[in-house]
């Protein structure tokens, strides 16, 4: 099975959105992060995307966009998540500093 590790942009993500697509979101920011500001989807903070990675309730080969203040955390957690075999990860460019700055 092919592994896909790939950006995606803030405008990509928002005209998704908007059209009401049902996308996995994976929040890997820290809950009070989380609950200051999300665009919905899972929380799971990185520092526990290892330990609780088996408990995800995706599919493997599922489209997951992980989102992060300033996509680093994201961006590693992605690496993660490929390597435990979930194969079309997205990393959101910028992260939700970003995205804010075109949504709002």
């Amino acid at each position: 099975m092919e592994r896909q590790l790939s950006d995606i942009a803030p405008a990509e993500l928002k005209e998704r959105l908007q059209q009401g697509e049902d996308l996995k979101l994976l929040d890997v920011r820290e809950q009070l992060e989380y609950f200051t500001y999300n665009i919905g989807g899972d929380n799971l903070p990185l520092g526990n995307l290892l330990r609780d990675i088996d408990d995800l309730e995706y599919s493997r080969d599922e489209e997951i966009v992980v989102i992060c203040q300033r996509g680093i955390r994201s961006e590693t957690a992605c690496k993660q998540l490929s390597l435990a075999g979930f194969t079309k990860v997205r990393n959101l460019t910028g992260g939700l500093l970003a995205y804010r700055r075109i949504v709002e």
